[in-house]
């Protein structure tokens, strides 16, 4: 590994929504020396004439993928390709062995294979699993140090393990707790399809996945591990008249009462940079467009239930950001290098 203000990284799939938004996180970050995307719909484009956001940072084209190439030239490489691309690709990519992987996709988030298999079908490399590392890194923190091949979270994932990660670590939840979850169209992806298309979304609200949402699969795997029990939530989400963001509220039942759940929360989270515990529900537009996740947690019931809410943006925090941010902690770089950028309000 080169000195860390030198770094070369590849992006794979960086024509995504994703993609772009690790494009431009990692152009302007002073730790990155060298910046390469790869897009097979793409190739031979411009950065800025996919993402326009890129118009004012670093210039370059897209080019053919070559994962063994990127493999090979890359400190480290970004996988941003629709769910189930990273698996097939990822066995010949590690034989090159690139010093660090970071997934943003869902294809090695779960270890256990059932739980994997029932929310998302068969995989072609599981047993790759057990080498990432699930990078949630508001609550590994230091622990992401070393590390070579982080899953990413998914964005409900994110927003709905923040919330219950005090109460997990804390032996407090009873039952199984119910997150009601609404996000943005972005969160479709770059790809048009009816649900985001702007006159059947603009001005419309409704639930999808009432069956069971695959992010339950990951949330369920870490409530395992945070806890030792088999342990879920049931995720019910929206889509909302809106672009960026998710806003999720966490109803827990708790093992034993407890009077003021603000001061657990604030001693889970106290030094952790990208997480604020507010003293009212967090508002969506405060945090759009950056890494920070705004938490708020309420007592009803006598203490015996709580209702968290979390703001988060799906594509930053959610996803581009956190990565970014777990390839920081991995690295050994500050974990806010590239990351401390305000969001836009009004937006």
């Amino acid at each position: 590994m080169p000195a860390p203000e030198a770094l070369r990284v590849a992006v794979l799939g960086a024509s995504g929504y994703i993609g772009g938004e690790l494009m431009r996180l990692l152009a302007p970050h002073p730790n990155v020396a060298a910046l390469r995307a790869f897009s097979a719909s793409r190739a031979g484009k411009g950065w800025s004439d996919v993402h326009p956001a890129l118009a004012h940072a670093r210039a370059g084209v897209f080019e053919t993928p070559a994962p063994g190439e990127a493999a090979r030239w890359a400190d480290v490489i970004f996988l941003a390709l629709p769910h189930g691309q990273s698996q097939a690709m990822i066995a010949p990519l590690l034989e090159a062995q690139p010093p660090l992987v970071i997934d943003t996709a869902g294809d090695f988030r779960v270890r256990d294979r059932a739980l994997y298999e029932a929310f998302y079908g068969e995989h072609v490399a599981f047993e790759l699993t057990e080498q990432f590392v699930y990078g949630l890194a508001d609550t590994l923190g230091a622990e992401l140090s070393g590390a070579r091949r982080i899953a990413a979270p998914g964005c409900f994932a994110t927003a709905t393990l923040l919330a219950l990660y005090p109460l997990a670590r804390a032996g407090l939840l009873a039952g199984t707790p119910v997150a009601f979850a609404v996000t943005g169209s972005s969160g479709a992806g770059a790809e048009p399809k009816r649900t985001t298309h702007h006159p059947v979304r603009a001005h419309n609200f409704f639930a999808y996945a009432v069956d069971g949402h695959r992010h339950e699969a990951e949330i369920a795997d870490q409530l395992r591990r945070w806890t030792g029990v088999p342990g879920r939530c049931t995720l019910v989400t929206h889509s909302a008249p809106l672009v960026r963001g998710i806003y999720a509220t966490v109803r827990a039942r708790l093992q034993r009462p407890l009077a003021d759940p603000l001061v657990l929360f604030r001693a889970a989270y106290d030094a952790k940079p990208f997480i604020g515990v507010l003293e009212q529900p967090p508002e969506l537009a405060a945090v759009v467009g950056t890494n920070f996740a705004h938490l708020h947690v309420r007592a009803r019931a006598g203490g015996g239930e709580l209702l968290v809410t979390c703001a988060i943006d799906n594509l930053v925090k959610g996803g581009a950001g956190q990565a970014v941010q777990a390839m920081n902690l991995a690295l050994g770089l500050p974990e806010t290098a590239g990351l401390t950028f305000g969001g836009l309000y009004p937006c």
